[in-house]
């Protein structure tokens, strides 16, 4: 008898499942209860399980007070550019790893893996330093040859060479399409696809370019679908990077509004805005999960065979 027929394993499970969603989903559930209570009744102290009236208000407060409007604007333009950079980057260079022959690539690949170990927020400091002027690297090769001597003598003037990412929709996007998630996810997907299929559009006369486009893509629309999901929504909860590089309120994110809403020390403990921004802050990327929940699951677990 396998185990999913057994009556107490299936209690037990549904028991650990009951209790993992109550787990997960209970922060959420107090904070929508949270959002629709006055702030008399916030400040009395008294956890509030039952839902108020006061969700709307508390709603277009949190929407003026926090300038959520443009900040959703921002953040959704950030996200875009960073789902966008990702799966660009992700799909060409598993394009290459696998269908290329390549010297040391099993090398290139794994270096490439390592940079898992190296989040944004291990390499802070330099990726600001970079973002504060991208151009940098190239100003040192510039002075490191000489070039600059020379433009010196020639025409009494260096060249300095400047590109400033800091409060730009490049600065916030770019650093953060660094990763390795994507190129694996995608290597691995590629390796499962039958080697004929590279063989047929090549006796087809099928170049590279278009073997890429025309066939592997369109196989790899739930791995997009998935990676997308995953990127958007990690694109959508930054605050650190943002909080770093934007100084000026245009630039601001979503993550910051919410922080912007948060009551200080000295502050009417308005958390019922706070909550109501947090909720304004979960719609989008929640729609977003659930509209590609079967394609996020199949891209992830499934394989063409």
């Amino acid at each position: 008898m396998i185990v999913e027929e057994r009556r107490g394993f299936s209690i037990v499970a549904y028991i650990v499942l009951g209790v993992g969603v109550i787990v997960t989903l209970f922060p959420v559930y107090f904070a929508l209860v949270t959002a629709t209570h006055d702030l008399q009744t916030v400040a009395s102290g008294r956890a509030q399980l039952i839902p108020g009236r006061e969700l709307g208000r508390n709603i277009a407060a949190a929407w003026v007070d926090g300038a959520i409007g443009a900040r959703t604007w921002n953040t959704l333009i950030v996200s875009v550019l960073i789902v966008a950079g990702k799966l660009v980057l992700s799909t060409t260079t598993a394009f290459v790893l696998v269908y290329f022959d390549l010297p040391l690539k099993q090398l290139i690949f794994w270096c490439i893996f390592v940079t898992l170990m190296l989040p944004i927020e291990v390499r802070i400091a330099p990726t600001y330093q970079v973002a504060a002027n991208a151009l940098e690297p190239l100003q040192s090769l510039v002075d490191l040859v000489g070039v600059n001597r020379l433009a010196l003598r020639l025409f009494g003037r260096e060249i300095v060479l400047r590109w400033n990412l800091l409060n730009t929709y490049v600065g916030l996007s770019l650093p953060l399409l660094a990763s390795a998630t994507g190129t694996f996810l995608f290597r691995q997907f590629f390796m499962t696809l039958p080697s004929e299929l590279a063989e047929a559009s090549q006796i087809d006369g099928a170049g590279p370019l278009r073997f890429f486009v025309l066939i592997l893509l369109p196989l790899s629309q739930t791995t997009i679908a998935a990676l997308a999901t995953i990127m958007f929504v990690y694109g959508w909860n930054q605050y650190l990077w943002p909080l770093l590089i934007t100084t000026r309120e245009s630039m601001a994110t979503l993550s910051m509004a919410l922080v912007s809403l948060a009551p200080q020390f000295d502050d009417l403990p308005t958390w019922n805005i706070t909550m109501a921004g947090v909720l304004i802050a979960l719609l989008p990327p929640v729609v977003l999960v659930l509209a590609m929940q079967r394609a996020f699951v199949k891209g992830l677990v499934s394989s063409p065979h």
